[in-house]
């Protein structure tokens, strides 16, 4: 028997799904330093579910980059006065 004959057909787009959440999820969470978040994505399968509540939920918010500041900071410093 053929593997694609043994798997329904529904659950291709399914796992799929799932996934690509747990893949986003889990990388944002190991960059933020959640371990247990990180551990739970790859431990519980829950159809994309737990990954959509950690990332809509509880990631850091992000914060501007300190580069962008200080390079904002610098052009302007080397601008002439206009008085």
């Amino acid at each position: 028997m053929a593997l694609m004959e043994m798997i329904p057909m529904w659950l291709i787009p399914a796992l799929l799904w799932t996934l690509v959440w747990k893949m986003i999820a889990s990388w944002r969470a190991a960059r933020n330093g959640h371990l247990v978040w990180f551990i739970l994505f790859w431990v519980l399968n829950t159809f994309g579910f737990l990954p959509i509540i950690y990332l809509v939920f509880f990631q850091r918010p992000k914060k501007k980059s300190e580069k962008s500041v200080h390079k904002f900071k610098k052009k302007f410093k080397k601008m002439p006065a206009l008085t």
